[in-house]
């Protein structure tokens, strides 16, 4: 059945030899479709019910593969709105896009062996990232870290694996003349994504036995997890 495994193909993007200037023109691209289909929107929506709001008035958050920054000043923005202080250090194996980051909190590392002690952020946040990984071991490990370093909250979000979705993406990239590196991977992003019972049983296999996994709209799959008390 079509999309009933994942693509262990890689993206285009992700390849070492990509130059600095079609980096660049990634991320503007990544940036715009991310504007568009309002790729904050399951952290403004979660975080407030995952958190007590005594929490959420001042808390740190660490965003695990966060590119150029772009969630972490999003949320930030509309924190404030509500008066309230969100501080984000954003992680990315990329050094380039960590260079092109201007949060002065922001590291290149990787999301199986984050370089930070367990509980250090109130909230721990990846968007559209692990579909990235290339195993499913890779991915229990990414699962675990964030868990370690949060003393609040972790809250995934990624691509999910689906027909519709991949059909409404298409259509999305064509109406907007994307290039067609980036669409080839923005299609390919679907296919090497998840679906909820994949993660449900890599969270159990993470140890993360509270943990819950849901979709949104035939396009989002999110975990969230709280640490117990």
């Amino acid at each position: 059945m079509f999309l009933s495994e994942r693509s262990a193909q890689a993206e285009y993007f992700d390849a070492p030899e990509r130059t600095a200037s079609e980096l660049r023109a990634h991320y503007a691209w990544l940036q715009r479709i991310n504007r568009i289909t309002r790729f904050e929107r399951p952290f403004r929506v979660w975080l407030p019910r995952l958190l007590p709001e005594s929490t959420c008035r001042s808390m740190s958050v660490l965003d695990i593969g966060a590119g150029e920054g772009e969630l972490g000043r999003t949320l930030t923005a509309w924190a404030a709105g509500r008066g309230w202080e969100w501080r984000f250090t954003d992680l990315d194996l990329s050094a380039h896009a960590c260079n092109r980051n201007p949060n002065l909190r922001v590291t290149v590392g990787s999301a199986t062996l984050l370089p930070f002690p367990d509980g250090h952020f109130d909230a721990v946040i990846a968007s559209t990232m692990t579909h990235h990984l290339g195993s499913e071991e890779d991915v229990v490990q990414h699962f675990q870290e964030a868990a370690r370093v949060s003393r609040g909250a972790v809250l995934i979000c990624d691509m999910q694996r689906s027909v519709l979705f991949l059909a409404m993406l298409w259509a999305l990239l064509r109406a907007c003349r994307a290039p067609r590196e980036f669409r080839n991977d923005g299609l390919l992003s679907v296919r090497r994504g998840w679906r909820a019972a994949e993660w449900r049983r890599l969270a159990k296999e993470a140890g993360l036995d509270s943990a819950r996994v849901w979709t949104e709209h035939s396009a989002h799959i999110l975990l969230s997890y709280r640490r117990p008390s």
